[in-house]
């Protein structure tokens, strides 16, 4: 397949690295079953002591379909790993028809960003949010009382969500994942993201944005194997008003995840740029 950005192949490659790497039989706990013991995905949500959800387990955002992927890919060929990936991992921006996107003339890609050396995949850095969501490849959801992690297996790494009843800091120091704050509204798990520095990217065309970044999360989980989240993106400085977009995870059972970092044996980085 030919991509013709830079940053779009670099984070395809290094997503694709993992994909489908999970493939430990083990079976999920608590997870309702059919009478032949197949995991029953669409069976009543389950909920945690307190009677609230419980978002625990293994989730990766759902696979577009090959049609959309062409739309965002004119003239190519599904190429991107073994796990199809979310559109909004392609472009945030999917939903939008070409030059009708809320982006200010800055953050938006004309081609390879820069030098394609300092995009975070070639480099085995983290994806930062929302790609952490959207990635073609699983992350699990710990829930515990005064905190929720989020354990992503790209690279092996963490966020935490906290709902001890912090706030966030008045100057929080720039992170990849920024400093995360949860609460509940009914049944929707709500969190709030200041503090992101400016070195990821949004999506694989390499979508920039900067440390203004705000971002607003709200997970509901549907049944046993689905759930729905609504990603709100504001950044004044890259975008002319608030992004909103709406997407799916599905639960991937009787499995976990398997340690990963890009930077063991990496090789892609030269193939990478010898093809451009």
């Amino acid at each position: 397949m030919r991509i013709r950005i830079a940053t779009m192949t670099a984070v395809i490659v290094a997503a694709a690295l993992n994909a489908d790497a999970q493939w430990v039989n083990h079976p999920t706990a608590g997870l309702p079953r059919t009478k032949y013991g197949k995991p029953d995905l669409t069976a009543a949500a389950p909920h945690d002591r307190d009677g609230k959800p419980d978002l625990s387990g293994v989730w990766q955002a759902e696979a577009a379909s090959i049609p959309e992927l062409m739309k965002l890919l004119p003239g190519g060929e599904n190429g991107l790993g073994e796990d199809i990936p979310s559109k909004y991992f392609i472009n945030i921006f999917a939903d939008y028809d070409r030059g009708q996107e809320p982006l200010r003339t800055a953050a938006a890609p004309a081609g390879p960003i820069g030098n394609p050396r300092d995009t975070p995949a070639l480099q085995c850095l983290p994806s930062g949010l929302p790609l952490a969501v959207t990635l073609p490849s699983p992350f699990k959801i710990v829930q515990m009382p005064g905190l929720t992690m989020m354990l992503i297996e790209e690279n092996s790494t963490f966020r935490q969500i906290f709902t001890d009843g912090r706030r966030h800091p008045s100057d929080p120091t720039p992170s990849w994942y920024g400093s995360s704050i949860g609460r509940w509204e009914g049944e929707t798990f709500v969190v709030e993201t200041i503090g992101l520095n400016d070195r990821s990217v949004l999506d694989a065309m390499g979508h920039t944005h900067s440390d203004a970044l705000h971002v607003m999360e709200r997970y509901r989980r549907v049944d046993a194997g689905h759930m729905n989240v609504q990603l709100t993106l504001d950044d004044p400085k890259t975008l002319t008003r608030p992004l909103m977009v709406n997407l799916r995870l599905v639960l991937r059972p009787d499995t976990d995840l398997i340690e990963y970092y890009c930077t063991e044996n990496e090789r892609d980085r030269q193939r990478i740029l010898a093809g451009q």
